[in-house]
């Protein structure tokens, strides 16, 4: 089956960068990557997403401070964070959607720790 696999999540200081990346294990035809994150108490929600065709979409909270993007062939989707703040503590979980409607993918989340 399909497997994504993120890494990059840890402790950083706020202000500091941190760089996710998330790798999809097998070929498949994708429509928009991604990654969404869950704070401790809180609902799932959507950090920035990007088609294959390259456009993004971003969640105000991170606007100006994140930036999403990927590999040409869809095998590979990263997160650029700087400027972190204490409140972009979560688990961030990358997310691929292939071209089916039901063709939806998640890893099991990587936990970005930001301290005061």
């Amino acid at each position: 089956q399909v497997q994504l696999t993120e890494s990059g999540g840890g402790l950083v200081q706020a202000g500091g960068p941190l760089r996710l990346s998330c790798v999809v294990s097998r070929s498949i035809a994708v429509i928009q990557m991604g990654w969404y994150r869950q704070a401790p108490g809180k609902e799932r929600e959507l950090v920035a997403t990007i088609t294959i065709g390259g456009t993004t979409n971003y969640a105000d909270s991170v606007k100006g401070r994140f930036t999403v993007s990927r590999d040409k062939i869809g095998k590979s989707v990263y997160l650029q964070m700087d400027s972190l703040k204490p409140e972009d503590t979560a688990v961030y979980y990358c997310y691929v959607r292939g071209t089916g409607p039901k063709a939806d993918y998640w890893g099991k989340g990587t936990l970005v720790t930001v301290s005061s």
